[in-house]
């Protein structure tokens, strides 16, 4: 598994940019992206995918155990689809 570590060493080694710069690069990135999807935006990043914002109705379910009743709220949740370039690459 690849980790945020191992991505900003690889980075700032392909870029000649120091780790330090490289990770402040990344949280920034990051933070931009969550703003965005905050704000109910897309992010696409050519090459690699989007990122967008599903929206989850408020429902009722089941406690499996008990088969009481549960409301469970709406709720917003990230989501990645990948990009047709990246497919091709990985396949």
């Amino acid at each position: 598994m690849t980790t945020k570590a191992d991505i900003i060493e690889q980075v700032a080694g392909k870029t000649g940019a120091t780790k330090g710069d490289t990770g402040r690069f990344f949280d920034a990135l990051v933070e931009v992206i969550t703003e965005a999807l905050d704000a109910n935006e897309s992010v696409s990043l050519t090459g690699l995918g989007t990122f967008s914002v599903k929206h989850r109705a408020a429902r009722t379910a089941r406690n499996p155990r008990t088969g009481e009743a549960v409301k469970v709220a709406a709720s917003r949740s990230a989501r990645f689809s990948v990009s047709s370039t990246l497919k091709k690459a990985l396949n």
